[in-house]
């Protein structure tokens, strides 16, 4: 937190599910205030690939390698979601201009393996690279995780236990000092590849469950089904205090946050803590909206398709950032259970924000909230279709962390609507050197 300020972040920049042939590339964003390219992208690393739809992303080292002075945050590590592709990028040679290390190909992946469509990203201790994956390679869902070699990258077999593979995958989180580790399920890849069907969560193609493994041992000890009201868990977190063994959960379709945590007995369980109310609307996809709800940690909470943004930990503070309900679109809203008023537009240098907030990245001190507003391509396609004409946006949010309260700075945009291939979809945010909301804490 006492570290200097953050100058550039990296982001994936997706064109799949545009009208633009061209492949993603990584942005290196400018976010030093005192710089000529403030909120400009400064260089792009386009990978060799169409379609891969870059996502999620991971370092290379983080805490679980602290102490050990030959391990650095010198290499990106970046899943294609959809072509199973991984891409290694060097960011310590020149962070202001990344270059790509090396290509894992999808053989790789899937031969060794047995998986395919990687997501989560993190280090091990022990140098290796661990990726949650959430698919097999014909399509179907499968919750696995695959290890790579820290040097080479040499794709090295499973973590998981044969056998114990889940359903579904998505996210996951461990916590050595409590020998756990939490995943989460999204959904089947055939069935998410191209938009979101209510019918798909009818016939068992989403997951509702979180599990529980031990991670010495690589056993999975407990699947918690959360039901429908936690339909869809997405992003995990135990608290940043690593002595903690508690955590939360986001899910997505039961708009809900459930903590889990340790019993006294040693098992695992989980708790509802935070329901955001659907709404009854005319003129969408379906007769009620729910928020798609996400949770990072610090507990920030993003609303997808309300476009709310509240930050829990420090009150009940919101701000609203674009979204499916704003008051002058085609939206109406016929009966809200929080009664509030459809909010209007937002407008940020003479932006109107397309789309609505979705990943999320507390800068080190935890003063600025970064915010991206592209999900996946393939919902956003279908929920917010003006954000593939004109791009999706960066904002940022400034948090008083001392009394409470967030804000959004009108004089921060980076709109991805200029882009020189034409209008693009950002997602998660990465700091060079560690993050905040996506680091591990040990």
């Amino acid at each position: 937190m006492k570290g200097p300020r953050e100058q550039i972040v990296y982001l994936p920049c997706i064109y799949r599910n545009t009208e633009f042939m061209k492949p993603d590339y990584l942005a290196t964003v400018d976010v030093d205030p005192k710089s000529p390219t403030y909120c400009q992208v400064i260089h792009r690393l386009e990978v060799p690939n169409l379609r891969d739809e870059l996502h999620h992303s991971g370092w290379n080292a983080c805490s679980s390698c602290h102490g050990d002075a030959t391990k650095s945050r010198s290499l990106l590590i970046l899943p294609a979601l959809i072509s199973s592709r991984i891409y290694v990028v060097d960011v310590a040679t020149d962070p202001r201009a990344p270059r790509m290390h090396k290509i894992v190909e999808p053989t790789e992946l899937m031969w060794k393996c047995g998986l395919a469509n990687p997501h989560t990203s993190h280090c091990l201790g022990n140098g290796q690279i661990m990726i949650g994956c959430i698919g097999d390679p014909s399509g179907n869902g499968k919750g696995g995780f695959a290890l790579l070699d820290g040097e080479s990258f040499e794709v090295l077999g499973n973590w998981e236990k044969p056998g114990d593979a889940t359903a579904f995958g998505y996210d996951f989180w461990y916590q050595p000092r409590h020998n756990v580790m939490i995943s989460t399920e999204w959904g089947a890849p055939k069935a998410l590849a191209k938009g979101f069907d209510m019918q798909h969560v009818k016939a068992g193609l989403y997951g509702t469950s979180i599990h529980v493994w031990d991670w010495s041992s690589h056993e999975k000890l407990q699947s918690i089904d959360l039901g429908m009201e936690g339909a869809v868990p997405l992003e995990v977190r135990f608290l940043h205090e690593p002595s903690a063994a508690e955590g939360y959960v986001g899910c997505a379709l039961g708009s809900t946050v459930y903590r889990f945590f340790r019993t006294k007995k040693g098992d695992w369980t989980t708790e509802l803590v935070i329901k955001v109310p659907s709404k009854k609307v005319e003129g969408w996809a379906m007769p009620e909206m729910p928020s798609e709800s996400f949770s990072t940690s610090y507990t920030l909470y993003t609303l997808y398709t309300h476009s709310i943004h509240t930050l829990y930990t420090i009150g009940s503070q919101s701000a609203f950032l674009g979204g499916s309900i704003q008051s002058d679109g085609a939206v109406r809203v016929l009966e809200d259970p929080e009664d509030r008023e459809q909010p209007p537009p937002c407008v940020i240098k003479g932006k109107r924000v397309q789309g609505s907030p979705q990943m999320l990245q507390l800068s080190l001190d935890g003063r600025r909230l970064y915010v991206t507003t592209s999900l996946y391509s393939a919902w956003d396609k279908q929920f917010y279709p003006d954000m593939l004409k004109e791009g999706s946006v960066m904002m940022q949010l400034d948090v008083d962390n001392v009394n409470g309260g967030i804000v959004l700075n009108k004089d921060f945009l980076v709109d991805f609507g200029k882009e020189p291939h034409g209008p693009v979809l950002a997602h998660e945010l990465r700091y060079p050197g560690g993050d905040c909301t996506s680091d591990i804490w040990l």
